[in-house]
């Protein structure tokens, strides 16, 4: 399974060609009214990717957020003739948005409205990503769901899909009919839930794996493992499990909340994990969740 102590670059090339920053920010549980806050406050951090989902109720917020910042580039631009810069310098093409459609959305006709409204709530013209929220195979309704994403791709409005929260009886029976592979599976994976098959059968279809819930929701922080290593580099327990991440290939997207901790996520590319210690921490697996199992989601 791939794994390095080097990264070439912060970004990663998806199964279409498609460019996509390893690390991202996650808007889970992000009310709505902080949403437009710390997307600029990660924008001023450097982030340029952002997690969001039609569930979090946070989408306007989060278009607010991204639509400020462009507006703001747009105009300094324009006020200049053209080489003006905003705080950020940002257009639309700097950034990347996820959204996923919902499970009482699922079914054809049903997420193409689904998607309308999600990207009407956004105020964009397109989204990056679009997934699968989660698979409910109970409902049979997901390799519908994806027949509705694979037209919003054909059809330009979204740049790339996949799925969420999939395991591998799920993207067999999505295999089986799908046009288009998925660009990603975005799964809760950390250290004391480290998905090596669904890992190793991502890599075989040319699946991204991406981890929700990449720090265990703060669980695995504690961990005496990695207090040991974060004391070695002199990094923060997060920044220690981010690094392992991004080492292991696995895309990422911290939730924070404080701008300290907003900061500490992003500031893990100057540094790396020795074999060794990438290999000790392959032996933290609990098969711990910290989430639903995707099998009990209907």
């Amino acid at each position: 399974m791939r794994s390095s102590s080097k990264l070439t670059s912060s970004r990663l090339a998806l199964n279409n060609g498609v460019q996509m920053e390893r690390l991202g920010f996650g808007l889970y549980k992000v009310p709505p009214h902080d949403a437009d806050t710390l997307v600029a406050t990660a924008l001023g951090e450097g982030y340029r990717r952002f997690d969001t989902a039609a569930m979090y109720g946070n989408e306007v917020g989060v278009g607010r957020g991204i639509g400020a910042a462009i507006g703001d580039a747009a105009a300094a631009r324009s006020a200049t003739g053209g080489s003006g810069e905003a705080v950020h310098g940002l257009s639309r093409e700097d950034l990347f948005v996820t959204t996923k459609v919902w499970n009482d959305d699922q079914g054809y006709d049903s997420t193409l409205r689904a998607f309308d409204t999600s990207i009407s709530n956004l105020g964009l013209d397109y989204v990056d990503l679009y997934l699968i929220h989660w698979p409910c195979a109970g409902r049979g309704l997901f390799t519908e769901t994806y027949k509705a994403m694979e037209t919003l791709y054909r059809e330009g409005k979204v740049r790339a899909i996949g799925v969420s929260n999939f395991q591998p009886g799920h993207l067999e029976e999505l295999m089986d009919k799908a046009e288009v592979v998925p660009a990603v599976n975005q799964i809760e994976l950390h250290p004391w839930l480290q998905q090596t098959r669904l890992r190793t059968l991502h890599e075989q279809l040319g699946i991204a794996t991406e981890a929700w819930s990449p720090l265990g929701r703060g669980q695995v922080l504690a961990d005496p493992a990695i207090l040991s290593l974060a004391e070695k580099y002199n990094r923060t327990p997060a920044q220690i499990i981010l690094r392992w991440h991004l080492q292991l290939g696995n895309l990422v997207i911290p939730k924070a909340s404080s701008p300290g901790r907003i900061k500490e996520n992003i500031a893990v590319f100057d540094f790396e994990l020795d074999t060794a210690d990438i290999e000790r921490m392959a032996g933290l697996e609990r098969h711990h969740r910290t989430g639903s199992h995707p099998d009990n989601v209907n």
